[in-house]
């Protein structure tokens, strides 16, 4: 039974990665729509589609006892903020072409979060974490030199994303819920921005709109289905799943991203960016690997008999 479980919760982890790691395929559909008004919309129909899932999985509950504390009302506001301009920024890029520095962006966050895991949190680092630290700063120096231009959009998810995972690490709310209490709160502000946007301003030449077309309709409103179901998919894996299979599996989805820029929209891979990538690539193998002999020896001073 537990194998069975090993092997759906890694089905569904990948099925997870890949989702994420092919929605600059999705973004790059949306092209037309101005990347605030595509972020307005995943927000907006994110948050029914959120409710209808919690309502099915039995926890509604859980997102008012949630919201009824001020310190997890608090982080859920700071965490809505931080997902909101990490989503910007990524369809921002995908839009402009730099699939590339995204997909780097998701590569550093990682390494970013231990860092910040030992800054805010005292998490103690072994010496294989510096070092992969140290390799991957080498990395990011080497790509400002010649691509300083389009550092900032990775530097910028990365920090991102990982505030946010910092933010939602230590608030006490699940994965689904704290998703639905963060489109919460921005619901309101995000709907009469789409409001004005359709009824307040005149039809422009140059960005497509919701009623513009069906195809573009469709896809605004799926966006909330993407941003949904590989959550759900990927809060159902870590359940069945070691952490460090978990850990591993989630370089998968930037690893995608970097080959959808190369290979489908024929981003140019400069020297700079392949010493980077290398670099990065082996700084996180050293860090996955020390995760990897880490867990396995908790696990194994947990088995010892008392």
């Amino acid at each position: 039974m537990i194998k069975t479980d090993g092997h759906l919760g890694f089905m569904q982890a990948l099925i997870a990665c890949i989702f994420w790691g092919t929605m600059p395929i999705y973004f790059k559909l949306l092209q037309s729509v101005d990347p605030l008004e595509v972020v307005a919309h995943r927000i907006v129909w994110s948050v029914p589609v959120l409710l209808i899932i919690l309502y099915f999985r039995k926890n509604l509950a859980s997102l008012g006892i949630a919201l009824a504390n001020s310190s997890v009302r608090s982080a859920m506001l700071v965490s809505a903020l931080l997902i909101a301009a990490n989503w910007l920024i990524y369809v921002g890029a995908v839009h402009s072409n730099h699939i590339l520095a995204a997909s780097l962006g998701y590569f550093i966050s990682p390494l970013i979060s231990v860092f910040m895991g030992r800054i805010f949190l005292g998490e103690k680092l072994s010496r294989s974490k510096w070092v992969a630290i140290a390799i991957a700063t080498a990395g990011v120096s080497v790509l400002a030199v010649q691509a300083l231009d389009t550092l900032w959009i990775s530097l910028a998810l990365a920090i991102s994303w990982s505030s946010y995972g910092l933010v939602r690490k230590v608030a006490d709310i699940g994965p689904i819920t704290g998703l639905t209490a963060e489109t919460g709160i921005l619901f309101v502000p995000f709907m009469l921005f789409l409001l004005w946007l359709t009824f307040g301003m005149p039809p422009s030449p140059t960005t497509q709109h919701l009623g513009d077309e069906l195809t573009i309709d469709l896809l605004l409103i799926g966006g909330a289905f993407v941003t949904a179901i590989p959550l759900l998919l990927f809060a159902s894996a870590v359940k069945k799943m070691s952490l460090s299979a978990i850990g591993l599996l989630n370089y998968l989805a930037p690893t995608i991203q970097f080959l959808v820029g190369v290979f489908l929209y024929d981003e140019a891979l400069t020297p700079s960016h392949m010493v980077c990538f290398i670099l990065i690539w082996t700084s996180l193998a050293i860090f996955s690997t020390d995760s990897i002999v880490t867990e396995r020896r908790r696990q194994a001073a947990m088995a010892k008999p008392v």
